[in-house]
């Protein structure tokens, strides 16, 4: 014969938690929001869990299971509200959640096919730069890429992709914007902003982006806007982050320029905005 077996009347935390399948800390937590009222305690100061308190926690573990939030749960129990609206939240919740997967494994199935970090950007800019050969960019390349994506979206890091097209492709031009990179780095040494190397530096900086642009026209890379985004609308909306002002991301990406480098920047911003101008 079997020994009788006589099941207590209240367990400790532990043994709830582990019956239940939670873990005492979890379980803690609905104490103090309110979920599971707390139980009476022993003589050693430790909660006792008896059977309607273990019944509570069990469906507590099955309604998590499903994925219903904490607030809806308390809503069920006090028998408030309507279980339509907290199964609506459910399936938007659900719907949101499914959302995210599919963009997780679109992400990874462009990791596997182009490699990291390039597959972290969005489809519009890896497929853009999908002509280029494995190593043909490099890693401020992508970290420019990153930057532009986040402050003006993959339409606006796609139209970045085409400058890096073009110098990965165009060893003349890259070198000149080595050279260039390179005598802007050299302004944050002190160099008085109204120094007349800054203007020169502009204007050198303004015609090597004239002869970026006709390269990029020449081998058929320059962007229609319109066309990519009827082509990519559906991916962009389920794909693009929720992204700040211009303004306001300038304000908070950090970046050490001095007074000098940053006039520079602005004079060949001039030299372009009057060039457009013309042009219209």
């Amino acid at each position: 014969m079997h020994p009788s077996i006589t099941p207590p009347r209240q367990v400790k935390i532990g043994d709830a938690a582990a019956f239940a399948g939670t873990t005492p800390r979890a379980i803690r937590h609905y104490h103090e929001i309110g979920l599971l009222p707390e139980p009476e305690r022993g003589v050693d100061g430790r909660r006792r869990y008896g059977y309607d308190e273990m019944i509570r926690l069990l469906w507590i573990r099955r309604m998590a299971e499903a994925g219903i939030s904490l607030d809806d749960m308390r809503a069920a129990f006090d028998e408030v509200g309507d279980i339509e609206e907290s199964l609506g939240r459910l399936a938007d919740t659900l719907a949101a959640k499914e959302a995210d997967i599919q963009r997780q494994r679109a992400v990874l199935q462009r990791l596997r096919a182009v490699g990291s970090p390039l597959g972290l950007l969005s489809e519009l800019v890896t497929d853009r730069l999908s002509s280029l050969p494995p190593g043909a960019l490099r890693r401020s390349d992508l970290d420019a890429l990153l930057v532009t994506e986040r402050v003006f979206g993959p339409l606006g890091a796609a139209v970045q992709a085409s400058v890096f097209i073009v110098l990965a492709t165009h060893p003349d031009l890259r070198a000149e914007e080595d050279r260039l990179d390179a005598a802007e780095a050299a302004l944050d040494d002190g160099v008085d902003p109204h120094d007349p190397r800054v203007d020169e530096l502009a204007a050198q900086r303004y015609a090597h982006h004239k002869a970026m642009e006709e390269a990029i026209e020449t081998i058929g890379l320059d962007i229609d806007e319109e066309a990519l985004f009827e082509t990519y609308d559906a991916d962009l909306k389920g794909e693009e982050p929720a992204r700040m002002s211009v303004s306001e991301a300038v304000t908070k990406m950090p970046y050490d320029f001095s007074p000098a480098r940053i006039r520079c920047m602005e004079l060949t911003a001039e030299l372009l905005a009057h060039d457009h101008s013309a042009d219209s």
